[in-house]
């Protein structure tokens, strides 16, 4: 009996080792790090939000298949994505370079040749080779791991130039319709439409743009016992006399990338994270709460990604077919000329709400890959003046993120609760690609 006890409490001491081990993992293998730098660039370059769902999509490609060419637990990324029919082989061998240090520079090369102002990802990448050299990586590691990332991220650049993306410019510009039920510009920028033609991009996982189609909206109606109107009516009301909860959700999720305020004949641009940068943010935070390796790390992140491309062009689709009227040209039309929501209004159409689309497809994969039950505190938005929060699971997040838009006064009810299951669906659906392709959860 003696014998046994010693024996399990050797089992937790070296189980405990390791967590200790792992959680001091050195600071050269920061993911997070990576993703804040192209983060940067992004929010300088005020990429918009589809496009940014886009980036960090094809940022974390990269990394994981270099995971998967050293880990063969890793399961390849085409068993799961049907159009990624690459060859991942590099000419450098496993064990001739180190993965994991390869992994987090090729977030910083894929970032600095795909983003608009990626250049400034030179000085990040200047900066991570002396951080290596501080932990005494030898200059001939540091060479062939910065080798091998450079050739994945060709890999993964070349696979980015089939999914249309670069067709979009020559299409057709969006010309606004006035009155009705139609979408237009609002104030104070009047900033014409943005990606209407987004649907026409290569989705990732989801069969095409138009697999889950949400319900109708409330048609539309300025009678003053219509459905329609009544919702339009709950906006205004709850923008009177919102609770302090209500307004600390509202400025939480906020996620402008670029918001302006105005003063005279001044505009001021406050920029900031997109909505998936946010999620992307979660995904960090709760990798690093549950103590997972670098690799698993890398597979929450790449499918965070994946997520996010997909919601966005699901959710894009329907925007440019119901063209939806925004709540603050219907209430300033037909219900009081002076009134504005609390959250600038972003400029696109309103039907679905893009964050009931996002989150709840990335609470959906979260949850199967971490757990219905996931507890953490997520602290996003600390450097723009708001938060932390904290969350009990991935899909109560996802209902805060949802009705935040409610309270902001920038959607109706029925775009927030469609899109809550338009998101679901997406996530569903990746979920089950997944079981098929035998991607396990990483917590069970």
């Amino acid at each position: 009996m003696i014998k046994k006890t010693y024996l399990l409490l050797s089992f937790i001491w070296i189980a405990q080792c390791a967590r200790a081990q792992q959680a001091k993992a050195p600071d050269y293998l920061a993911l997070d790090k990576a993703i804040n730098s192209v983060s940067a660039v992004m929010i300088h370059d005020v990429v918009n939000p589809p496009a940014a769902a886009r980036y960090y999509n094809y940022f974390m490609i990269g990394p994981y298949n270099l995971v998967a060419l050293n880990n063969k637990d890793i399961v390849p990324i085409g068993n799961f994505i049907k159009s990624y029919t690459q060859d991942n082989t590099i000419s450098l061998a496993p064990g001739q370079y180190n993965y994991k240090i390869a992994a987090v520079y090729c977030i910083l090369e894929t970032g600095k040749l795909m983003l608009p102002s990626g250049y400034m990802l030179q000085d990040d990448e200047d900066k991570y080779i002396a951080l290596l050299k501080k932990n005494n990586i030898s200059d001939d590691t540091i060479k062939a791991s910065v080798a091998a990332a450079a050739e994945m991220t060709a890999k993964v650049i070349a696979f980015s130039r089939g999914d249309n993306y670069n067709r979009l410019s020559g299409k057709l510009r969006y010309t606004p319709l006035k009155g009705g039920k139609n979408w237009y510009p609002t104030p104070p920028m009047y900033m014409e439409a943005v990606e209407p033609n987004w649907k026409t991009v290569r989705p990732m996982m989801i069969d095409s743009s138009k697999q889950f189609i949400p319900a109708r909206p409330a048609p539309f109606s300025t009678d003053t016992t219509s459905e329609f109107y009544k919702q339009a009516y709950d906006v205004y009301k709850i923008s009177h006399h919102p609770s302090t909860e209500q307004v600390n959700i509202a400025s939480f999720w906020d996620c402008n990338p670029f918001a302006v305020t105005t003063s005279g004949h001044m505009a001021i641009g406050f920029k900031k994270i997109s909505p998936g940068g946010h999620w992307m943010n979660i995904a960090g935070i709760v990798t690093k709460k549950a103590n997972l390796s670098f690799d698993a790390s890398v597979q929450v992140l790449v499918l965070e990604g994946i997520t996010l491309m997909d919601a966005f062009i699901s959710c894009w689709d329907e925007k440019y077919r119901s063209n939806g009227i925004r709540p603050e040209t219907y209430i300033t039309r037909y219900i009081d000329n002076k009134w504005a929501p609390f959250l600038q209004t972003p400029p696109f159409p309103e039907y679905p709400s893009g964050h009931a689309v996002l989150s709840n497809a990335s609470a959906t994969v979260l949850s199967y890959l971490l757990g219905d039950h996931f507890e953490y505190t997520d602290d996003s938005e600390i450097p723009y003046g708001v938060g932390p929060r904290s969350f009990k699971s991935f899909i109560q997040a996802a209902e805060e993120a949802s009705v935040s838009r409610f309270y902001g006064g920038i959607h109706f009810r029925d775009a927030i609760e469609n899109g809550n299951t338009q998101g679901r669906q997406v996530g569903a659906d990746i979920v089950k690609k997944l079981k098929a392709a035998k991607v396990q959860p990483l917590i069970k």
